[in-house]
């Protein structure tokens, strides 16, 4: 019983490790920002993010219609890859301009 128990303990935490880079990362939707958008727009990502509300956002990225939006504001960028957006849009939705939130950079 006690090798049943740490087996599924294993699986549990294995689970959860590998899992969890799944998941977007405002951080790493920051560092992409500013990585692929902010020369050629020439503003950091705090700017962008304050363009709309997080029910903004939210409603942009549900109609699969970030990239647009982001080139709408700043029209010199190249769109984002598809792996690259869901990380940016929980950028955008955790710094949003209704968030409270400052980003740094």
């Amino acid at each position: 019983m006690k090798k049943i128990f740490i087996l599924v303990l294993v699986a549990i935490f294995s689970i959860g490790i590998f899992s969890f880079s799944a998941f977007a990362d405002a951080g790493k939707g920051q560092k992409i920002f500013i990585k692929e958008m902010k020369p050629p727009c020439g503003f950091d990502g705090g700017t962008m993010a304050k363009k709309h509300t997080q029910a903004e956002w939210k409603a942009i990225q549900d109609a699969g219609k970030l990239n647009e939006e982001m080139l709408k504001q700043c029209p010199q960028a190249k769109p984002l890859k598809d792996n690259y957006i869901e990380h940016v849009y929980d950028f955008l939705h955790f710094y949003a301009s209704d968030s409270g939130n400052v980003p740094a950079c």
